[in-house]
């Protein structure tokens, strides 16, 4: 069959994920149709009024007039249509009208029940007609619409682009303005991404700081980042790790990725969880917090079993009423943690950061309790219960023992170094064509390459250094419209509103942000150039090289996934505590990754769309196996299960 992706209403058959996936190409491609085989579809006829003897028919006009004219005529126009006049010898005359009738046939659902309907063979018979007609048609009337004319880069396509030009991921999310939508969902709809002075101001101030992080510079100062664990978080020792970048054996905390930009001395300062009193929850006994990067132990703090003085009325509740401790206790229950503090070195470059609990296990003696919410929550400081860690401050760096030298942004970056007997300002075009040539889709004209040049010459001259010259011009190519753009010209001679060939280049950019929500790679961009992209062999081969590296997964499963199911917004799900005491944030992120892991294996598998809907398997941790009421899982790692009832799938 060829795919008609120029019809406003189209028939397609359901198909792997990957093909999916390739039913864009033909918008790719411009006006390239796409020829795919047509899997026969079983019929859904019901039973009932078939019972009688089926007339014998042989042409499409005898089946139409038999069955379906009855409803569907000039007098009643049922639906809106009116089969007695179409045209069904030339079905390609009206394509909406036929692909409107094909669906239906396909699915057994007109005639309806109670009235004379076909049997299978002639389903079968009439849409298999119109089908091949109408596929016959299509190549001579290729309509593949048309986009906007310019198309800014959202958030998300910016951080990946820097992420792979620049060799480093920065999260971008709270420093560039949010993006418009469409529709209340995606944000990549060319004509919601408008440019606004705001835009370009967080651009420029980006830019800088991406750069500098990038090429190594060192800052002007120390610089703190604040990482808040939810509030409803649990960090329970019954819950195990939290992340998978925790250590083994741990709880509760927070584990993160953070780009340190200068060998030094960095600090930690721990807040703790409090109550609505500001007293700190579970210090009734000793507890211990590590502080490790990259797996290694740097600091170990103990806190908690050591206030000293009468503590509040026993029961809890401290700060209200009359309810207060010994002014040591106090003190002790409310500033202890200002002491939970601790500096140690730490190199250049992308480190884990991990800020976790020590996991004791313990079965309390007393009579099980129910699960605290609420109000009531609010007012406990839940003295024997567990400590948990509220915010994570990380600056630094106060003594800089050296910049960074070894870091995957500068590998990336620094092809040639001026100290090491390449001359400087050659060295300089050729990591500057380099980087442009990416960040462009396209080999850079001469005159972009002097405009960086001379960005790098006043760098330069300002910082002192062949570094500061690179960061500046990168600074300079971060907010050039031809990285931020994305703009489509018609090919002279071509009329206005014509449709026209796409050109390798041209396809190569579609091709990545459409699978990358991102740039083109160095053998996309190398094909291109040669011209051998839009050979149909070598793009089958791309786009399954594509499919298959991590990327895609990132941009179809988190991206797009995220934005067409709203898992983007499951932060945003408000639970009544009195009704759903057993809700925590733990569960909700459970539900997140559940679905990106559901969605992967369908497209990393190669499964059927329909197993979106009819798998009879998922993915699990003992948090959402509990709440699921799966018996046998534990731990935090999500693991594939084989539902016992399928049915229960939401």
């Amino acid at each position: 069959m060829v795919k008609r992706t120029c019809l406003p209403m189209r028939e397609t058959t359901v198909l792997s994920l990957p093909l999916v996936v390739g039913a864009g190409l033909a918008l790719l491609m411009g006006c390239q149709s796409q020829v795919l085989p047509r899997q026969a579809q079983p019929n859904a006829v019901a039973t009932g009024a078939l019972a009688q003897t089926q007339p014998v028919l042989e042409t499409p006009r005898e089946i139409l007039n038999t069955y379906c004219v009855v409803c569907h005529n000039e007098a009643i126009r049922t639906a809106g249509l009116t089969l007695d006049v179409a045209n069904v010898e030339a079905p390609e005359t009206d394509p909406e009208v036929w692909e409107r009738v094909i669906r239906r046939l396909r699915t057994g659902t007109m005639p309806p029940a109670g009235i004379l309907r076909p049997g299978p063979q002639i389903y079968d018979q009439l849409a298999s007609y119109l089908e091949a007609q109408l596929d016959a048609a299509w190549p001579a009337n290729v309509d593949p619409g048309r986009i906007s004319s310019v198309h800014r880069m959202n958030r998300t396509e910016f951080r990946n682009s820097v992420r792979d030009y620049l060799g480093m991921d920065m999260d971008m999310a709270e420093l560039l303005p949010g993006d418009a939508t469409a529709d209340g969902s995606f944000d990549n709809f060319a004509s919601s991404l408008s440019l606004t002075t705001a835009h370009v101001e967080r651009y420029l101030s980006v830019a800088r700081q991406a750069t500098r992080l990038a090429v190594g510079l060192p800052p002007m100062g120390p610089e703190g980042r604040v990482v808040e664990v939810p509030l409803h978080m649990e960090q329970e020792a019954g819950l195990g790790r939290l992340s998978d970048d925790a250590p083994l054996g741990s709880r509760g905390g927070s584990a993160f990725i953070h780009e340190f930009p200068a060998s030094g001395e960095y600090r930690v300062r721990l807040h703790l969880r409090r109550q609505y009193q500001e007293y700190m929850m579970g210090m009734g006994w000793p507890q211990q917090i590590d502080v490790r990067i990259d797996g290694e132990l740097k600091h170990r703090f103990s806190i908690g079993g050591e206030a000293q003085g009468t503590p509040a009325v026993s029961g809890g509740y401290a700060g209200n009423a009359t309810s207060f401790g010994s002014p040591d206790w106090e003190l002790y229950m409310q500033f202890e943690d200002a002491k939970l503090v601790a500096s140690f070195p730490v190199e250049a470059g992308p480190h884990t950061v991990s800020v976790t609990y020590v996991r004791d296990l313990w079965e309390p003696q007393d009579l099980p309790q129910p699960k605290q919410r609420g109000r009531v929550i609010a007012n406990d400081e839940i003295y024997m219960g567990y400590s948990a860690i509220q915010f994570i401050d990380l600056e630094g760096p106060f003594e800089i023992t050296g910049s960074a030298e070894d870091t995957p942004s500068r590998r990336e970056i620094f092809i040639c170094h001026s100290d090491r007997g390449a001359e400087e300002e050659v060295c300089a075009t050729d990591i500057l064509t380099r980087i442009a040539r990416r960040a462009y889709r396209r080999s850079p004209t001469d005159g972009e390459i002097r405009s960086l040049l001379e960005f790098y010459s006043m760098g330069q001259e300002e910082g002192g250094s062949f570094d500061d010259g690179i960061q500046f011009a990168l600074e300079r190519l971060l907010v050039s419209s031809s990285f931020l753009l994305r703009v489509y010209r018609d090919p002279d001679g071509v009329p206005p509103g014509e449709s026209y060939r796409l050109s390798d280049i041209e396809l190569a950019s579609r091709l990545s942000f459409f699978l990358w929500s991102s740039i083109p790679d160095e053998r996309l961009l190398d094909l291109a150039e040669n011209g051998q992209l839009t050979d149909p062999m070598i793009l089958e081969q791309e786009v399954r090289r594509m499919l298959a590296d991590p990327r895609s997964e990132d941009a179809i499963v988190h991206d797009f996934t995220s934005q067409w199911l709203n898992l983007n917004r499951v932060a945003e799900v408000k639970v009544d505590p009195i009704d759903y005491p057993q809700y925590d944030a733990n569960l909700l992120e459970a539900f997140r990754r559940e679905t990106e892991l559901f969605v992967a294996s369908t497209l990393r598998e190669d499964r059927s769309v329909l197993d979106l809907i009819e798998a009879d398997y998922t993915y699990v941790n003992e948090r959402l196996a509990r709440h699921y009421g799966i018996p046998g899982v534990y731990g935090s790692q999500f693991r594939r299960v084989t539902l016992p009832n399928p049915d229960q799938r939401g």
